[in-house]
């Protein structure tokens, strides 16, 4: 372990890689409770039409990332409410659409590269300093709107209509959350990559219900899942020579298929 925290990218990759769990992990307990597991997919891709375009376009990919994420978290909530669409519907038709516009653009731009392979999969070990202060930054101020509103999310979590009828604005708190959930997806594919995302923020969320207690004790235990994974991960990303954010992933399933065979008995 000293070994490996020895080297400058390692300790890089350590400091980002615990910002996301905690990011992903608290996010990801509103986003199973709101039957909204599918979100982190198509924001993932929406995203990575922002890399695509800063790849082409010469721009900083996260930055191009982040915006076109919570460009797509607006379009979806707005679809969904205003148009009184399912919500399973509206985020399919976002996912193949920005997985299509994804690949247009890298191909007609010729950004067919490393550089793109590396926001698919996830490449944590070539974080730089300036994306762990990016991820440090934005992630810091995610983090503080899911504490600060945390009860009203749960609640319009709970019940949407009941909330309406106590007089939350439940409309602008749900285009709030879904630009967190943006925002920590955008920050994270540099981490975990587009494709792998997802099971990182919901994954261990489910495996915390699996315990069945409370709301407080299903994030903690769901926090120290995410962090548990990312760290053994890239522990045996380190020493094995394994691709990071596929070897993070199977951590996280490994500690889901513990947990639910544990309860199951």
């Amino acid at each position: 372990m000293t070994e490996m925290l020895s080297y400058d990218f390692m300790q890089r990759a350590f400091v980002a890689g615990i910002i996301i769990a905690i990011l992903a992990s608290v996010s990801g307990t509103f986003v199973v409770l709101r039957r909204y597991s599918m979100i982190s997919e198509t924001l993932a891709h929406s995203a990575l039409v922002g890399v695509a375009v800063g790849l082409v376009a010469g721009f900083n990919p996260l930055w191009m990332a982040v915006v076109f994420a919570i460009i797509s978290a607006w379009l979806i909530e707005y679809l969904r409410t205003a148009f009184t669409l399912y919500s399973d519907a509206v985020l399919a038709i976002l996912l193949s659409g920005s997985l299509a516009v994804a690949v247009i653009i890298v191909s007609l731009g010729g950004a067919f590269n490393n550089s793109l392979f590396s926001y698919l999969f996830g490449s944590i070990l070539s974080v730089s300093s300036e994306d762990v202060a990016t991820i440090a930054i934005f992630g810091s101020i995610s983090l503080g709107a899911l504490l600060l509103f945390s009860k009203e999310f749960y609640f319009i979590a709970y019940d949407e209509e009941v909330a309406k009828t106590s007089g939350i604005k439940v409309n602008l708190l749900n285009f709030l959350l879904v630009s967190v959930v943006a925002v920590i997806i955008a920050l994270s594919i540099r981490v975990v990559g587009s494709l792998l995302i997802g099971a990182l923020m919901i994954i261990p969320t489910i495996a915390a219900l699996q315990f069945r207690v409370g709301f407080f004790k299903t994030v903690i235990i769901s926090l120290v899942f995410a962090l548990f994974s990312v760290v053994a991960g890239m522990t045996l990303s380190f020493y094995f020579s394994l691709p990071s954010g596929a070897t993070i992933v199977l951590c996280v399933l490994f500690l889901f298929t513990v947990s639910l065979v544990a309860n199951r008995r």
